[in-house]
């Protein structure tokens, strides 16, 4: 029996490229609001014994969480053999610390919301700087699908003489990893935060590079200033126009606008955005037929 696919407010276009990939059966819900404000949700196939794969983005988070929630607990009480998770962003894992009194640790309430939900969770490149794995916090089997060889093989074939650049010491790792697929050199910034706006970044040895392209890589573009003020003094040193590659570009307020007076910005489909340039339709529909056929 085919699987079920149900796309719960996110892309239209990646959900179809899944369904497709997966042959799946297209999951058709009745959704709408109250007057007061409450959701109603209705399940529209039929579902018992069936396999479940929900494609939710989790940008927007609490927007989305509650609805899904109703979504996998309505699914239960249908009878359905196993539910999972098709998240290209996973939401509320960059508060993965204490950094002061009192502030709640949310990556860690939130995994517990979803591992007591669902059966297992396939995401891209998860925010992981303080964790070494989403087993650390998530109790269900997650499939973590790495966005570097997707990256690599686009900066391959449209950037000539590429210097790959990370933002801070926490994305060296990943950053070489890019860097190594890509056949490139890279450099690591010293990145200093002292607000969610106010960022200081000192730059590596740039006089060896003046004929490379610099193409700055990070797992989130949000406000974007850690990115613009790394242009700005590339840009001093003499170097080419960069490229600017996010995996998750969520572009808080105006940053798109500012970053793209200044750089080439890429990113992955993760988030539906016009930077998006990098396809990772197949690599999820793969981790995701592993876990349909378990």
């Amino acid at each position: 029996m085919k699987p079920l696919l149900f796309n719960l407010d996110s892309d239209p276009v990646l959900a179809t490229k899944l369904g497709n990939a997966l042959q799946a059966e297209t999951g058709k819900l009745d959704q709408r609001r109250f007057p007061d404000g409450e959701s109603y949700l209705r399940v529209l196939n039929r579902c018992e014994g069936r396999d479940v794969a929900i494609f939710c983005n989790l940008n927007r988070p609490d927007e989305k969480t509650l609805r899904l929630l109703f979504l996998i607990d309505t699914l239960r009480e249908l009878g359905v053999r196993q539910i999972g998770l098709i998240t290209p962003y996973l939401a509320y894992m960059r508060q993965d610390k204490r950094f002061q009194p009192g502030e709640c640790v949310s990556s860690r309430p939130y995994a517990r919301l979803l591992s007591d939900a669902l059966d297992w969770l396939i995401t891209v490149d998860p925010h992981l700087h303080r964790y070494n794995s989403l087993d650390e916090i998530y109790s269900i089997p997650t499939h973590v699908v790495p966005a570097a060889p997707l990256i690599a093989e686009w900066i391959k074939l449209n950037v000539s003489q590429p210097l790959l650049i990370g933002p801070d010491s926490e994305s060296e790792q990943w950053v070489s990893q890019v860097a190594q697929l890509a056949n490139a050199p890279f450099q690591v910034l010293q990145k200093v935060r002292h607000g969610d706006y106010d960022v200081e970044v000192t730059l590596p040895e740039v006089e060896n590079w003046h004929s490379h392209t610099p193409v700055l890589v990070d797992d989130i573009i949000s406000s974007g200033r850690t990115m613009q003020e790394t242009v700005t003094h590339l840009r001093h040193a003499g170097l080419k126009q960069p490229y600017c590659i996010g995996v998750h570009g969520l572009f808080a307020h105006n940053a798109y606008e500012q970053l793209s007076d200044v750089a080439k910005v890429i990113t992955t489909s993760c988030i539906p955005h016009p930077s998006n340039k990098i396809e990772i339709a197949e690599a999820l529909a793969n981790a995701a037929k592993e876990q349909l056929l378990r």
